[in-house]
């Protein structure tokens, strides 16, 4: 018998999921998509970036799925004539304090096999990017930029020629299980599925509980803003321009990076947002919830130093300014302008902590993924081949 799958969300993740479950099961596919268009969240709203494995832990599944990803999505582009260019990436030490922190980062990126990886003194990473400054930088020549939006439109079509569809303007309203199946009310429209995958995104509580699995972790959005750099300012920066992270957080620090359509963005920060899909300051819209969790209050309370730097870099761009000339000292105020910003949905446990791996529950015949991080893009189609096998199959 064929099975009738339905998956929540057309982010690049869910139809990655859809694609996956068609070609391999050869199960019908519904997706659900409550905006009009795919890919209109998250995988709209990030800086492009196909990570090469740098930072994940060896041995990890984000580390392990970041590199079968980037092989899966170079190839992907390549068959369909996607937008894919391996700009290169440095990650720059500012400070010689910076130092033993960059080398245990060339360190991992070799453990997980990351291609091409050489540590550079200052006059090494001039011969790569000539305006920048720094004591020293690990380059990864691989790391790559495409158009996450046109895969997603890509893998759209793929759904449909596998016999599946894509359905935009459906949002879920309701979810239950009977007599065997996973229903859903979609819209205006009910439907029943052997199984059901939630790859909601922003969405992921709400989706979660109207499936009655309301679970451990919750959705905190962050706000990533970012500016653009204007005019000859682009010449500046040949590829992407990173600062060592801080061990502390997932968030990756203000960088440079060079996009597809060959423009520069400059960021993002990390801003708590008080809705989920607040991409603008004055939307409050989901702030009971968010503030309603227990783990927010507790990672306020633990960050909150780090809170008030990031909400100042938001309001003053002089912040945003020093954070990119600390690397490229010849930029000036004039050269940056405001761009679209996106949201994250960072997983948060109740204790606070700042859930950094993949979390995906089963429950009946509902599979959701409740929290599935940076790089989920680059990663997308590993991932979906991760997930697929976790769903289970009819018996």
């Amino acid at each position: 018998m064929t099975e009738k799958i339905g998956v929540v969300g057309a982010g690049i993740v869910g139809l990655a999921v859809a694609r996956e479950l068609a070609m391999t099961r050869g199960a019908v596919v519904t997706v659900l998509e409550k905006e009009g268009r795919v890919g209109a969240h998250q995988t709209g709203h990030n800086s492009g970036v196909v990570h090469a494995g740098i930072y994940y832990p060896p041995g990890s599944l984000k580390a392990r799925l970041c590199r079968e990803g980037v092989a899966l999505l170079k190839e992907y582009c390549a068959a369909h004539e996607l937008p894919y260019h391996e700009a290169g990436k440095l990650v720059v030490a500012a400070r010689h304090a910076e130092r033993p922190r960059l080398a245990a980062l060339a360190e991992r990126a070799r453990a997980n096999g990351v291609p091409g990886i050489a540590e550079l003194d200052a006059l090494g990473l001039r011969e790569i990017e000539p305006h920048a400054t720094g004591v020293a930088a690990v380059h990864s020549p691989h790391t790559a930029i495409c158009d996450f939006p046109a895969v997603a439109r890509r893998l759209a079509l793929d759904v449909a020629e596998l016999g599946g569809s894509v359905r935009l303007s459906h949002p879920v309203r309701a979810i239950r299980e009977r007599a065997g199946k996973a229903e859903v009310l979609a819209g205006t429209r009910k439907f029943a599925f052997d199984r059901l995958v939630v790859c909601a995104g922003l969405g992921t509580d709400a989706v979660a509980k109207m499936a009655g699995e309301a679970g451990d972790v919750r959705i905190v959005p962050f706000r990533g803003e970012f500016y653009a750099l204007k005019g000859t300012a682009r010449d500046l920066v040949r590829g992407l321009i990173y600062p060592v992270p801080d061990p502390r957080y997932p968030f990756l620090g203000v960088h440079l990076t060079r996009q597809i359509d060959g423009g520069v963005l400059v960021g993002p920060n990390a801003v708590l947002a008080l809705a989920y899909e607040g991409y603008g300051r004055s939307n409050f819209r989901n702030v009971r919830q968010i503030l309603s969790w227990p783990g927010t209050l507790r990672m306020a309370r633990t960050h909150w130093r780090t809170g008030v730097r990031e909400v100042y870099g938001s309001l003053v761009k002089k912040v945003f300014l020093d954070a990119a000339r600390r690397y490229v000292p010849g930029l000036t105020s004039a050269d940056l302008e405001r761009a679209q910003g996106g949201v994250r949905a960072q997983a948060v446990a109740r204790d606070g902590g700042l859930v950094d791996d993949f979390v995906v529950d089963v429950q009946g015949r509902v599979v959701l993924v409740r929290n599935a991080p940076s790089p989920a893009a680059t990663s997308s189609l590993a991932i979906a081949r991760h997930i697929a096998g976790i769903v289970p199959a009819l018996v």
